[in-house]
Parts: C-alpha cells; structure tokens; sequence
C-alpha cells in the first residue's frame, strides 16, 4: 500500500461516518499473527509487568475489575482500538490506566492474537515521574519505530521486552485539560514498525475520541 493510500485510508477511517457501531461479535482476530510464532508476555520484576503491590488491596482488585468490566463494555472504546489495530496492521492496541498517581496498569486491549494479552500488568513507573506527566499534559506523543535501537532508560526497555513490543507508539488519553487519564498505546511485537505522520495523525484522534467516552469522562 502506497504512502498516499495509507494516509488516505488511514483519515477517512477516523471520519465519524467511519464510527458507526458494529455488532458485538464484530471483533474476531485478525491473522496477522502466527499464534505458534510468539510466545505469550513473560512477567519482569516489580514495575515491569507485574500487577501492582497495591492490587493487594482488595477495594482497588474490585475498582480495577469494575474498569476493566466498563471498557470492555463500551461500544467507543471497542471501536477506536479495534479500527486502530485494523487500519495500522499492528498487533495491539492498548489502554493504560493512572489508577494512583503515576501509577498504573493495561486495562483494556485489542489484539491480532489472545497470546499478546497484556491486561493487568504494570508498566515500568519508576521511570515515570512529574516530569514526563508534565510533558504529556502537554500532549507529548511517543513514537518508537525500533524499541531495540531508542534511547529510552533501561527499565523502560526491559518492560517493553517482556511484553513482546518492537514498535511503540505512545498517546496520552486526556478528558480534560490537567488530567491525564492514560495513555493509547500501540503496539507491533512481530518487527520494528516505522511511524508516519499519518499514522501519527490517527492516533491522535482515536485518543481524542476515547477522551469523549462516558466510562473514560466519568472516571475523574
């Protein structure tokens, strides 16, 4: 597929005539991937992939559980990651959580295989700080077409090992000006993954529309 197609398709996809809900059971799995060529996501230490200390509070099990229930439920979230997925030819799609302050987990996912399933882990927080919030209130957008030559700081690599990812590309899921719900992210675990402008460009918009969500809006 040519640059022009892609960023063609790629726009008129995101149009809002394109949002039309599909029926629930719209969303089979796309043969992208081989389910014999990846292995499922091997859990790191503390802070890259496992479920959060504090899960063992059992009122945060039970709010993350009911958030998870929420996402999964709602017909904008299931749409936007499922055309995203579709539209980049990407392997996951996912939503990351705040659920403390700087502190979260992958709640919900659209995948090209349930091997990739990442939902309930951690991501690498002790690399996240007021800092990098700060630059992503901003609207900070994170693209990594090769995790295996960027330079990011070693925890950050050693999560997006353990959770298969070659490419990356990171947006911040925002309901209102100072609040950083999460972030939209993208993922390609087969091979690095260059990142156009337009790619770029829908993503953004899909993190915009998910911002509109009644369970994204309503968890503040």
């Amino acid at each position: 597929m040519g640059q022009w197609e892609k960023s063609s398709r790629l726009c008129s996809h995101f149009m809002p005539s394109s949002m039309t809900p599909e029926p629930p059971e719209r969303r089979p799995l796309s043969k992208a991937v081989n389910p014999g060529s990846i292995s499922p996501p091997v859990p790191g230490p503390e802070g890259t992939g496992q479920i959060p200390q504090a899960s063992g509070d059992r009122s945060l099990q039970l709010m993350m559980q009911r958030l998870s229930t929420k996402l999964s439920q709602d017909e904008l979230v299931a749409q936007v990651t499922d055309e995203l997925r579709q539209v980049l030819q990407v392997d996951r799609v996912a939503l990351y959580y705040f659920y403390r302050q700087w502190k979260g987990q992958v709640t919900f996912e659209s995948l090209s295989d349930q091997s990739l399933s990442i939902v309930g882990m951690t991501g690498a927080d002790e690399c996240f700080n007021q800092d990098y919030a700060q630059m992503y209130l901003e609207g900070r957008i994170r693209a990594i077409p090769d995790v295996a030559l960027a330079d990011i700081h070693d925890c950050h690599r050693e999560f997006l090992d353990s959770i298969q990812v070659k490419a990356n590309l990171v947006v911040p899921v925002l309901p209102e000006p100072g609040h950083l719900w999460g972030f939209l992210s993208v993922h390609h675990c087969q091979s690095p993954h260059p990142w156009s402008n337009a790619d770029i460009a829908v993503v953004q918009a899909g993190a915009e529309r998910l911002a509109l969500s009644p369970t994204i809006r309503r968890d503040r």
